[in-house]
């Protein structure tokens, strides 16, 4: 909790105030020491499923629930049982409500009085964590998971116009931290306090929150960005962990404590006391469900999500176990989940955990494992510390305010007085003004009549000396001069016109010599621009003659460097080629010498391998093959002219494929591109099946998928799948199509490029394990196309349905092979999530399939896919009603 007041320098305030603030801050200091609160553990048990329903009907529940006593029996047979308490013991029967209660309720509260909270599930995956943490429950309000009911109690608490809620939604992916509400923003780190040991992420959204929609909102957001996956336990797998942080910023009444200042004055303090700020950090987990890779059937790179899950979960269980035991390290830096929970356990928040569990014995182990997490739990126990602090923003708010009324009442009163000094002088100058004006006017008045009495007295002499004249005889001396005046007068006016000619003529010829030297001046300057461009020019002409004859000297150096490497290494070849003709010689000849170097002994070690029997000793061998000889070598018989050796090197590189840490190794040396030029140029049917497995195997990986398509393995593999009549070549075919159809950044170009043809094409076979391959790519293109149609990147009906593809799995729907029929089944059900799809399927009788898959599929994960797509519908409700069915 902050305790010291702002600077001086930012806020003046009298010297009461300054005491009145200080004797607050010395009144909010508090103990630290906090309150001891234990771990609250809740067991949660799921009802048995379709599936456990049939498989284990002879079988009783691993375990018994006491609820009454808060206790549960896991039974280890018929006769013997161990008993394990817990703080809530929720049968299968509990209510969503009843859940939120005993798990949730208690820790939103300590939240809202301004304490940290965790809740958290965990559990095998599809026990029901998800459900009983993020369901949203928009179809039955009953179904409303922890998260929604959490939010809804925290706005029925707060005051949104002092109050503040924001939320982040985050996952934790293969050990990255990843924004589901910014996809984009996929590398948060975590940063911690050295003080404190809080743990932040400045780099997640952070969005406020303001009425529970909006919240809904969100959730639906994030969910759609969540990794999920389908595994044999669950079909919607979560393959991530799941974090909701909430921060609750709450405003409480200031304390009843009033201060006097050094007066006596009780005003100020009452005036000056900050309120109350309280903040609490709400965090909900969504851990991904743990599991066994011999049960849930994980692969490729569903297995890689798997083992980062177990992974994390690993990491978690050795923290509480070292906390439980109280030892002196607990090693919380092993993991970022661990990282993220340190205050959940261990730390200042309030935790609370539900552990989820189902009936079945088959997963007994998974149950007895999780309980034992639970009852570790319990034995932690975390320090709670409150999180108060005084709002000194809030004060300095408030006398910023009462300081800004103070200032524009001033500057009022200020601009009202010198408003009243602009008026008065502005009637002073009006009145000066106008009396100038006034003087001005008279004085021009008294001018124009004195000058009017001068220019008269003027006249009046002008008249008088005029007449004077012709009183002194003017008529004689008029009549003389008329003569004399008439010959000067006309002598002048002849030699003006010349002289005003000539100088009209001057002035002619100047203009034009001016025009003419302005024209020579500038064709001047416009030729040495040229000139000078053409400088330039040359000059860039000789740079760039220079440098291409620098590229040719370059070009023919390597070009003779190359025809040297040519030269040496079709020595080589030839070499190669005549010691490999004197082996194959020597073998027929029956000879049992040893091999020479090179090439020969190559091809008898890759060719060893294949003669001893499969299985551990068959890997041991190629692995000892692959250190001994070298990948670059083994890939290098798969261009040699003997058939045999082809087939035995692309065998040995198809089993190195198979594991997933050669992968990388075999792409890089070229692999990839030798094995789809042997799928291009071979016709031994051999060679096409075993180069298409080991293309599958590779196919797992999503850079090598996209590898694959950029060099036209899609179009190789169609090719393959026309002209092959084996039904393992065509299996190996369309395993390797499937795998590309579960990459989202594929789908258009993998339709144009003929997968779905060639597909749909491979159904002529009718072997069952071809059809499942060709089953699981459709369900997994399917799948793609629902997310990306849900992301808003797809829009349009599904390319399945252009091309053709429903009659064939309206057809399949109800087939007798179960994994043919299970993967056909989801297939339906993703294509049928978008009303765009909806009336080709009901033409198609797809609507009758979902009806079935709805009331008859064996999996409930699946009927409840199938009967929420049809309830969501509007065209097939109407369909439905038309039909009268009712549903």
């Amino acid at each position: 909790m902050p305790s010291q007041l702002p600077s001086p320098s930012h806020y003046w305030l009298p010297v009461s105030a300054r005491a009145a603030l200080l004797l607050l801050a010395l009144a909010a200091a508090k103990d630290d020491a906090g309150v001891l609160g234990r771990v609250r553990v809740a067991v949660r048990l799921r009802t048995r499923n379709a599936e456990e329903m049939m498989a284990d009907a002879d079988f009783g529940d691993c375990v018994e629930l006491l609820p009454e006593l808060k206790r549960l029996k896991l039974r280890k047979n018929n006769w013997d049982a161990e008993t394990y308490e817990f703080d809530e013991v929720l049968t299968e029967f509990a209510s969503q409500k009843r859940v939120y209660e005993v798990v949730a309720k208690p820790v939103v509260e300590s939240v809202l009085d301004g304490y940290n909270g965790t809740v958290m599930a965990y559990g095998q995956t599809g026990t029901g964590k998800t459900y009983t943490l993020g369901r949203l429950g928009e179809e039955d309000p009953a179904t409303r998971g922890i998260m929604v009911r959490a939010m809804e109690h925290i706005f029925a608490d707060v005051a949104l116009e002092t109050d503040s809620i924001t939320v982040s939604y985050l996952q934790l992916y293969m050990e990255t931290i990843q924004d589901l509400l910014d996809p984009t923003n996929d590398n948060i780190s975590i940063v911690e306090d050295p003080k404190t040991g809080d743990v932040s992420l400045p780099g997640a959204t952070l969005v406020e929150i303001r009425d529970q929609q909006s919240f809904v909102e969100l959730l639906k957001l994030g969910e759609a960005h969540r990794f999920a996956a389908n595994t044999k336990l669950n079909t919607e797998s979560s393959r991530s962990h799941a974090i909701l942080m909430v921060h609750v910023k709450k405003s409480i009444e200031g304390r009843d404590t009033t201060h006097s200042s050094e007066n006596g004055n009780t005003h100020m303090g009452k005036n000056l006391r900050p309120p109350i700020v309280r903040k609490g950090k709400l965090v909900v987990v969504d851990l991904a469900g743990s599991e066994r890779i011999d049960k849930s059937g994980s692969e490729g790179h569903t297995l890689e999500e798997a083992k980062s899950i177990n992974l994390s979960l690993s990491a978690l269980g050795k923290c509480i176990n070292a906390l439980a035991e109280g030892s002196a390290h607990v090693p919380v830096r092993d993991s970022k989940l661990t990282r993220l929970l340190r205050d959940s356990f261990g730390g200042t928040a309030r935790t609370s955990l539900v552990i989820t569990i189902g009936p079945s014995p088959r997963h007994r182990g998974e149950t007895a494992s999780t309980i034992m997490f639970g009852q570790r739990a319990m034995k932690v126990e975390n320090m709670l510390k409150l999180k108060e602090e005084f709002d000194y923003k809030s004060l300095a708010r408030r006398l910023d305010i009462q300081l800004d009324k103070l200032i524009g009442e001033h500057e009022r009163q200020q601009k009202a007085f010198e408003n009243e000094i602009e008026r008065i002088t502005k009637e002073a100058q009006r009145q000066i003004s106008e009396a100038e004006r006034n003087h001005a006017d008279a004085l021009e008045k008294e001018r124009l009549k004195y000058q009017k009495d001068y220019m008269e007295s003027i006249k009046k002499l002008e008249e008088k000396w005029m007449m004077n004249q012709q009183k002194q005889g003017s008529d004689r001396i008029m009549a003389g001069s008329k003569d004399d005046c008439s010959d000067v007068t006309s002598n002048a006016k002849g030699s003006m016109v010349s002289v005003v000619e000539e100088l009209a003529e001057v002035k002619k010829l100047l203009l034009k010599e001016t025009q003419l030297r302005k024209a020579a001046e500038e064709e001047v300057n416009s030729l040495k621009n040229q000139v000078a461009q053409w400088k330039r020019s040359e000059e860039s002409a000789n740079t760039e003659i220079l440098k291409l004859r620098q590229m040719l000297e370059d070009e023919a150096h390597q070009k003779k460097n190359l025809e040297g490497e040519i030269a040496m290494l079709q020595t080589q070849l030839l070499q190669l080629s005549f010691e490999a003709d004197e082996t194959r010689r020597r073998l027929d000849r029956g000879g049992s010498g040893k091999f020479p170097g090179g090439l020969d002994a190559l091809m008898a070690q890759v060719k060893q391998p294949q003669l001893k029997d499969s299985g551990n000793g068959d890997k041991a061998s190629i692995a000892k093959l692959f250190e001994q000889v070298g990948l670059q070598k083994i890939l290098s018989l798969l261009e040699a002219e003997d058939a045999d050796v082809r087939i035995h090197a692309v065998k040995v590189v198809a089993n190195l494929a198979a594991e997933e840490s050669n992968q990388q190794k075999i792409v890089e040396a070229g692999g990839l591109t030798s094995l789809l030029m042997l799928l291009r140029s071979s016709e031994d049917e051999t060679i096409h099946r075993v180069a298409a497995g080991a293309i599958a195997n590779l196919a797992m990986n999503e850079t090598n998928q996209e590898l694959i398509m950029t060099q036209g393995g899609i179009g190789l593999l169609s090719m393959t799948a026309v002209n092959a009549e084996d039904p393992q070549t065509l299996r190996m075919v369309a395993g390797a199509i499937a795998n590309l159809c579960g990459n989202d950044k594929l789908q258009t170009k993998l339709r144009d490029e003929g997968g779905i043809k060639a597909l749909l094409g491979m159904v002529r076979c009718g072997h069952p394990d071809v059809l499942a391959q060709v089953a699981r790519g459709i369900a997994n293109f399917a799948k793609c196309e629902s997310r990306a149609s849900t992301q808003g990147t797809k829009t349009g009906r599904s390319l399945l349905i252009e091309d053709g593809a429903l009659p064939w799995i309206v057809q399949n729907a109800n087939n007798e092979a179960s994994p043919i029929r299970r993967h056909i089944e989801l297939a339906l059900c993703h294509l049928a999530q978008h009303e765009v799809n909806a009336k080709d399927m009901i033409s198609g009788g797809a609507l009758w399939e979902l009806v079935r898959i709805s009331r008859d599929c064996s999996r409930e994960d699946i009927r409840t896919l199938a009967h929420r797509t049809l309830t969501s519908s509007l065209a097939f409700q109407a369909e439905l009603r038309r039909l009268r069915i009712d549903y």
